[in-house]
């Protein structure tokens, strides 16, 4: 995190703390002094570190070059984070980060608790470098719970709509293709393939779930043991709960095959991963099947939305896109 400095008691945003987000967590006396710190990798959420009487709270500002969607967006997090917390997601081992307060006028800021935890990119990170492979093991053993809790506490009783995902994945083409990284030809091939997945009755036989809509490794703390905290959930959406798997499986396959060249170094622990997520249904192995029969899409986009990143090199990115077109050529 970087410094910036302290917070301007003339500032609406301290008149906002002091009058509306710090009555609700009580033990106020003196009046409070903020140190501001801006996250690394995010230049519109900051940390406010009271010195005074030792609050520490998370500030995400939503600056959209739409001001009716930035709005939108962040009031969305924020009732988001109300629902979940109100179905049970409110305490270990499973919980979302409390949110404190939504101002469409300061900016749109979403103001939450800070959590004290690990992020899971830390955690996989560990597993590379420093060999902490069991440890690994375990703290996905905790997300997979974590993640079965969250599906199941939001299932919905009607299918899966696959054609919302199918509009998810020609967006990526039309970013690819857009910045230059995809050619015509590529493009047409995917879309030959997400035709045949789209024609799989598989793809549309489970109920739809609140999938968590962007479960990145940072975007999962990890506390201990087992206890896992989600936070940036203005991606919320009904879905397929193998959307979340997908992108979090396809976020660690990402981190072992930049680290190491081989994109088979991830699996062990995707397959781990995926088992331990099938053990909280009735019937393990026929869960497992069924999930991971219709994985492979969600972990092929998964890849093609990582490409479309610009810190992506080229030499990598086309290597990402070689495996998403590998990926999805495995139709069960």
């Amino acid at each position: 995190m970087k410094y910036l400095g302290h917070l301007k008691h003339n500032d609406p945003l301290y008149s906002y703390f002091c009058c509306d987000i710090l009555p609700q967590i009580g033990g106020i006396g003196m009046p409070p002094d903020f140190r501001v710190f801006r996250f690394d990798g995010n230049r519109d959420v900051y940390l406010y570190s009271d010195q005074v009487i030792g609050i520490k709270l998370v500030g995400k500002f939503f600056k959209l070059s739409d001001p009716g969607q930035a709005r939108y967006a962040g009031q969305t997090e924020f009732n988001n984070l109300v629902f979940l917390r109100n179905l049970g997601l409110a305490d270990p081992p499973h919980r979302v980060v409390r949110p404190y307060g939504f101002n469409a006028d300061i900016d749109n800021v979403l103001i939450t608790e800070y959590v004290h935890a690990e992020s899971l990119g830390s955690v996989i990170e560990g597993a590379i470098q420093y060999g902490n492979k069991d440890r690994f093991y375990r703290k996905l053993s905790g997300l997979a719970s974590f993640l079965a809790h969250f599906h199941h506490r939001t299932a919905g009783d009607w299918p899966v709509d696959f054609d919302r995902v199918t509009h998810y994945f020609e967006g990526l083409l039309y970013t690819l293709q857009s910045k230059g990284f995809l050619g015509s030809n590529g493009a047409s091939d995917f879309r030959y393939l997400k035709e045949l997945w789209r024609n799989q009755p598989f793809m549309w036989e489970d109920r739809s779930v609140l999938v968590h809509g962007d479960p990145t490794p940072s975007n999962l703390l990890i506390g201990r043991g087992a206890d896992v905290t989600a936070i940036d959930l203005e991606r919320m959406r009904w879905a397929d709960r193998v959307f979340d798997l997908g992108r979090l499986c396809g976020e660690i396959k990402h981190f072992f095959f930049r680290a190491t060249n081989d994109p088979m170094a991830g699996e062990p622990f995707i397959g781990h991963f995926l088992w331990e997520y099938a053990r909280h249904f009735p019937d393990q192995p026929v869960a497992f099947q069924a999930i991971t029969r219709r994985f492979p899409f969600y972990l092929g986009i998964t890849f093609l939305r990582i490409a479309r990143n610009d810190w992506v090199s080229s030499g990598y990115r086309n290597q990402l896109i070689q495996q998403a077109a590998t990926i999805l050529r495995s139709i069960p």
